[in-house]
């Protein structure tokens, strides 16, 4: 809708209810308390309404529709895709719509309903949200065969410091993971040697192939460099092995759509972390 269809829409609503839902002033527009009251009634019909064409779509029994997906860099690049592609092939009348971006913008998105359902990397904090792991993960120092990391059998946190480090974004669910484990370890994130920050894992793997420093990244995001010779990857000691959540609004009621692709992608998920990397790395050993 342009601006002014907007503005007369909300004047005609204010005239109806014969109240200001909104003041304005100042280059700024803020809800009145009858504005509050009036969103959270508008808020309760679209929930009832999203209710009732749950339900009858139920009472058909035929699962269709558009989903709205939301995932993390990670888990969009290199773990969902056979995911989607399974769940499409069973259920052609589902169309899924994929919005990717890093763990918090993605459960923020779920928590306002402009995404049915995100997967993020660890867990959610917002009260809005409920929150399952669905699969796990391990993180690993990440660099190229010519770094001096790459020779040892494993990396301690305090290791770290003494090489120059490109890390993920800040609101990566990676980058938060990692600031974790090293305060956990008794080493401030902040003295790390920093040199790059990067919002996309493709990009951060084309920097440590130049040898320029180390990342900690999924193993699950390099197995086709590590095949190729390009990077390698040496544990932390202790390891770091986190959760992936699939998040969704903590509602009483949700589709069947919802529920088939929300029990759909846990089950797939659930089986192709850790275990299906590390039996591709021991075939790899064997050919070798």
């Amino acid at each position: 809708m342009s601006q002014p269809a907007v503005t007369a829409q909300i004047r005609q609503f204010e005239e109806q209810l014969n109240t200001r839902l909104f003041d304005r002033g100042h280059g700024r527009i803020t809800l009145t308390a009858a504005g509050r009251l009036a969103l959270e009634y508008a808020e309760r019909i679209l929930d009832i309404s999203a209710e009732l064409d749950h339900r009858l779509q139920s009472m058909s029994g035929q699962i269709a529709g558009s989903l709205l997906i939301g995932a993390s860099t990670t888990i969009a690049d290199y773990l969902l895709p056979r995911v989607l592609g399974a769940y499409k092939a069973r259920y052609p009348a589902v169309v899924p719509q994929l919005f990717v971006a890093n763990s918090e913008s993605v459960q923020n998105r779920v928590a306002e309903r402009s995404l049915d359902i995100g997967f993020i990397e660890g867990d959610s904090h917002l009260p809005l949200l409920a929150a399952d792991v669905c699969c796990e993960d391990e993180l690993q120092v990440t660099c190229a065969p010519s770094h001096p990391l790459a020779t040892l059998e494993s990396v301690t946190p305090e290791t770290l410091t003494h090489h120059a480090n490109i890390s993920r974004e800040p609101g990566s669910g990676t980058r938060e993971v990692i600031d974790h484990y090293l305060q956990t370890a008794g080493v401030a994130p902040d003295t790390l040697q920093r040199v790059m920050e990067l919002g996309s894992p493709e990009a951060l793997k084309g920097l440590l192939a130049t040898g320029l420093g180390y990342s900690i990244m999924s193993r699950a995001t390099v197995v086709n460099e590590i095949r190729l010779g390009q990077l390698v990857q040496v544990p932390l000691a202790p390891r770091l092995i986190r959760s992936m959540s699939v998040v969704y609004p903590k509602e009483r009621i949700h589709s069947q759509l919802m529920n088939s692709f929300l029990s759909f992608a846990k089950e797939h998920l659930g089986a192709t972390p850790l275990a299906e990397v590390d039996s591709e790395r021991a075939r790899d050993r064997a050919r070798a």
